[in-house]
């Protein structure tokens, strides 16, 4: 049952419009930077090791602690936090839209099942009579949601990490463009790096979040000002 929640949650088709961002990738794209499979490889796996790792995935990896814990009132600090180092503007709104369109799909449903609400040591009902508001920011709701679902935090950081590189792979399909098989040839070598960043975001470190690669934050904020754009950020 955890294993169907898990790929539900972290479906790349799940109609919450992560389709629509690129994360700056379109930015690079249009000055050349990235340009074939070698680069989007290059971009793809800087992504995951800074933004992902030392924010998305670190604030997913609190926030399911936080419910498991039973410290529901932690999940405001995590998203005040997410609002405070996601420096470019269409990053903040993205993750704002991403985490509301999440929560109109499963606000609902997380405090309804029995197993999940047994797996969480009687807290599926503080969430569910309403005393707990939802989270606003994608990685604290996607962590809140992974946590309620009765899925592993391992198993949820590595659908959290799979869902961000084949995003972003696909996105690299689209712009560059490059083919479908050099796609998946690229989302297939980022096994080994995913599985060792699940690895450390078991335990994150608060004091990291929001180390970032500078270059990728001024990518999104030059995002804003392109001529012509396919995506939203």
């Amino acid at each position: 049952m955890s294993l169907l929640s898990l790929l539900q949650l972290s479906d790349p088709a799940l109609p919450i419009g992560g389709y629509a961002h690129s994360g700056g990738l379109e930015t690079y794209v249009q000055a050349g930077v990235v340009r074939d499979p070698v680069s989007a490889g290059d971009f793809v796996r800087e992504l995951l090791r800074t933004s992902v790792h030392y924010t998305d995935a670190a604030l997913a990896s609190l926030a399911f602690k936080a419910i498991v814990s039973g410290n529901e009132g932690e999940l405001a600090g995590l998203d005040r936090l997410c609002e405070a180092v996601k420096l470019p503007r269409e990053m903040r709104e993205a993750s704002r839209k991403l985490g509301g369109r999440l929560g109109k799909i499963f606000g609902g449903l997380v405090g309804l099942g029995s197993e999940a609400r047994e797996g969480m040591n009687g807290t599926g009902g503080q969430i569910s009579d309403g005393r707990c508001r939802f989270p606003v920011h994608y990685p604290v709701a996607f962590g809140y949601c992974a946590a309620l679902l009765g899925i592993g935090l391992r198993e949820a950081l590595t659908g959290y990490y799979y869902n961000a590189a084949a995003g972003m792979v696909t996105n690299c399909v689209k712009l560059i463009p490059m083919g479908q098989q050099d796609g998946q040839v690229l989302l297939f070598s980022l096994q080994p790096l995913i599985m060792e960043l699940v690895e450390q975001s078991l335990e994150p470190q608060r004091e990291l979040i929001g180390m970032c690669c500078v270059g990728l934050d001024i990518r999104c904020m030059q995002h804003e000002q392109l001529y012509s754009r396919l995506y939203m950020s």
